[in-house]
């Protein structure tokens, strides 16, 4: 078996092919791109050479970089079969035939070395049945891969080992899907559709029964099984969609066609969706499905009469009461409601909770796969069975048993909850087992459970992570900044240069942090209140300034949005470990404001550092190309964007694996401090002065008179500049931080007087999005 995957081939550039190729490309991995040759092509590789180009503008994004698009290098399938013998894995993504699945086998048993790990990225098709006829090298070093689409940001990986694939390519796949691939790996069956579609398709056809026995609209249902019950905002018609009604079809046909009885009859697939594929209206793809756009408005299909109609949206008392619950009392709330709402969610959840259970043992080994499964492929909050527990497992029973439901027997047997004292059970075992616990994963909810919160206050927790490192989580409503946070910065590094080796500032939010309390600074504006402000700025900007210089090393782990106060907390750190999915941005200017922690001054020094040693530096570019990410409010779109904004250093972390992230962080706290690590010295800054600052303006007032922009971004363009520039000092005038920090804060304070920017902030608290006046 290969020891490292250094070099990998994809056979197939369709969708899946070519996004698996991509983030193969976003870990570092070249590989090669194989498709068939066309008949009279004169271009032999066109198929895999026009997949690569339209990856630059593929939305979501494939590439965490475009410069990644250099690791895919462009073959076909009969002149370039000998580059198989170069790549360590092999990844088939070709139609989903068998009989064309095994003449591809066929010819990769011919090329290959022996040793190279092959897989299937099937979505269903046996995977058994696939290696037939091969060698027994093949078949040694063979497994399904089920990909989720699009394979950058969905997490779940399921791994389809056969009754000949060696234990330890078990193995080896699974840690390597983890830790450079970054996905969460589940052990899956060779049963139809493996474990997160079987349960998956289950769940939306039974919700598409439901729907027209109760004679609901897609609207009124997607308005109950999106965020509401843990779910991703595009509920079920919109994901189905997202997904294709031809792609969602065959998928519940391959089940269909493998099984009898009762679970045949539901995935039978309603003749509305197959009007509906025959018309081409299969989704987003095709600009209609479910769910059409008029104009601004959205309409919604009408199974009945084939009519869009206006999108409908159902309310009950029990959505309005489960609002403001959690946990175990909304779901409660929700399936045990009499009212329209809740009787829909119970007929959904009921046979969704039973079928799992019924399938447990035959697709999975564990209850566990299946809930991560379900998580991690349709992005739901919580899996079947720890629904189950919340929602009571007894009374839930009863209820089940009341309306003459077939119960599996080994969950009537079962003892107590599904999951119970950080364990699981097993029914095949009829005990509890531990769960599997990653050393990389750190988990903070269960941390706090254990007592290691050492100071907290409302915005902010200070705890021990274990190894001499301690963690700074932010808890304040969408992790916003505001005099909380900032005591407990100071406190956190005070405490860590007394007792600990070093820092991390993390959290495991939806988002690391969107930025300052914009409502808190909104109210001291209107009340004319800029003594406040002024003493908040100054207090973030010391916070920062202490981050910067402390004795021991902070580790900043950002991760999805960390956005202008957010940015400003990771730019002084000792070190950066960033996710993948980390976008980075100084956004300040999108609500008429410059940043006001130490942003502008940070991002400049960085921007010189990055400079190449022995290179006379032009100021001049530098304070243009600062001026401009943030004057333009750029964000980055990955981690690695991040790095060609300057956001990152080239010597930063990235983890592939968000669920590691605390773990890579912690560890480079550790090693920094082993290193010996010491306080930056403090250093002058040379800035442009007043020709730079011209030379700025001179840019904004172009913009300005082509009407690119407005009066007051025009005026905040000025402000951000004379900062950047240094004020009024001559060209190359070396100053020091606070002076920079100073002027930073006169044009904050003189910004946020101003009605036009209040007016932006108002806009950006109501509505979610910038005004531009």
């Amino acid at each position: 078996m290969v020891q490292h995957i250094q070099k990998a081939a994809v056979i197939g550039s369709g969708v899946m092919g070519l996004g698996i190729a991509a983030h193969l490309a976003n870990v570092g991995i070249p590989s090669i791109l194989l498709d068939i040759v066309p008949e009279n092509a004169e271009n032999r590789n066109v198929l895999s050479e026009s997949a690569i180009q339209k990856l630059v503008n593929q939305k979501p994004a494939p590439l965490a970089s475009k410069q990644n698009a250099a690791l895919i290098t462009a073959g076909n399938l009969e002149d370039d079969l000998t580059h198989l013998a170069e790549a360590d894995w092999i990844i088939e993504v070709v139609v989903e035939n068998l009989d064309v699945k095994k003449t591809v086998f066929e010819a990769v048993d011919s090329y290959r070395k022996p040793g190279s790990i092959i897989s299937s990225n099937t979505s269903g098709i046996s995977v058994e049945a696939m290696k037939e006829g091969r060698s027994d090298d093949f078949k040694k070093h063979f497994l399904g891969t089920h990909f989720f689409n699009p394979p950058r940001y969905l997490k779940l990986l399921e791994l389809i080992p056969t009754s000949h694939t060696l234990r330890e390519v078990v193995d080896y796949m699974k840690t390597f899907s983890e830790d450079v691939l970054g996905k969460g790996v589940v052990l899956a069956k060779d049963t139809p559709n493996f474990i997160a579609n079987r349960i998956g398709t289950y769940g939306l056809l039974h919700t598409m029964h439901m729907m027209t026995e109760m004679k609901l609209s897609p609207g009124e249902v997607d308005s109950i099984t999106g965020p509401l019950i843990g779910r991703p905002k595009s509920a079920t018609f919109r994901t189905l969609d997202v997904v294709g009604l031809d792609t969602f079809i065959h998928v519940a046909k391959n089940v269909y066609d493998q099984v009898d009885g009762e679970e045949k009859a539901v995935f039978d697939v309603p003749d509305v969706l197959l009007q509906m594929r025959d018309k081409g209206w299969i989704g987003a793809k095709a600009g209609q499905g479910f769910f059409k756009k008029d104009g601004q408005t959205i309409l919604e299909l009408d199974p009945n009469s084939m009519n869009y109609i206006e999108r409908k949206k159902m309310k009950a008392d029990s959505m309005e009461r489960a609002k403001q619950q959690k946990g175990s009392a909304r779901w409660k709330t929700l399936a045990y409601a009499n009212d329209e709402a809740g009787q829909f969610i119970w007929k959904m959840l009921a046979p969704m909770l039973l079928y799992s259970a019924e399938l447990t043992g035959e697709i999975a080994d564990d209850i566990v796969s299946i809930d991560r499964a379900m998580k991690w492929g349709f992005g739901w909050n919580e899996g079947p069975f720890e629904i189950w527990d919340q929602l009571g497992v007894q009374e839930a029973l009863q209820k089940m048993e009341s309306e003459g439901r077939i119960i599996p027997e080994w969950v009537k047997d079962m003892p107590g909850h599904f999951y119970q004292n950080g364990q699981y059970y097993d029914p095949a075992a009829k005990s509890y087992k531990p769960i599997d616990r990653q050393v990389k994963v750190i988990d903070l909810k269960q941390l706090k459970k254990e007592g290691n919160i050492m100071k907290q206050n409302s915005g902010a927790n200070l705890m021990d992570i274990g190894d001499g490192v301690a963690l700074l989580e932010f808890t304040s409503p969408n992790n916003a900044i505001g005099l909380d946070i900032i005591h407990m910065i100071n406190a956190a590094v005070e405490e860590v240069e007394k007792h600990f080796k070093g820092l991390v500032i993390g959290n495991q939010g939806k988002n690391f942090c969107v930025g300052a309390n914009l409502a808190m600074i909104l109210m001291a504006a209107g009340d004319e209140d800029l003594w406040e402000i002024d003493m908040v700025v100054k207090r973030f900007q010391q916070a920062m300034m202490k981050i910067k210089y402390s004795t021991k090393p902070v580790v900043a782990a950002p991760f999805a949005m960390t956005l202008g106060g957010g940015t400003e907390v990771c730019l002084p750190a000792a070190h950066i470990q960033a996710s993948m999915e980390t976008y980075m941005g100084l956004v300040e200017t999108g609500v008429g404001l410059i940043p006001g922690g130490g942003g502008n001054k940070e991002l400049y020094i960085r921007h010189l550092e990055q400079m190449p040693t022995g290179v006379t530096v032009d100021l001049q570019a530098v304070a243009n190309n600062v001026f401009e990410t943030i004057a333009m409010a750029k964000v980055s779109t990955s981690a690695l964007e991040a790095r060609e904004h300057n956001f990152l250093y080239q010597a930063d972390g990235i983890s592939i694996n968000g669920d590691h992230l605390l773990y890579d962080a912690k560890q480079t706290a550790i090693s920094l401090y082993e290193k010996g690590y010491t306080a930056p010295i403090r250093k002058k800054v040379p800035v442009t002065g007043e020709t730079g600052y011209a030379a700025l303006l001179l840019g904004a007032q172009s913009m300005y008179a082509s009407g690119f922009i407005s009066d007051h971004d025009l005026t905040i363009a000025k402000k951000l500049a004379w900062v950047i520039a240094g004020g009024n000092v001559p060209f190359g005038t070396e100053v020091d931080e606070q002076y920079l920090l100073d002027l930073e804060r006169e044009a904050f304070l003189q910004l946020v007087a101003m009605p036009k920017t209040q007016q932006r902030m108002q806009h950006m608290l109501m509505k979610g999005k910038p005004l531009r006046n």
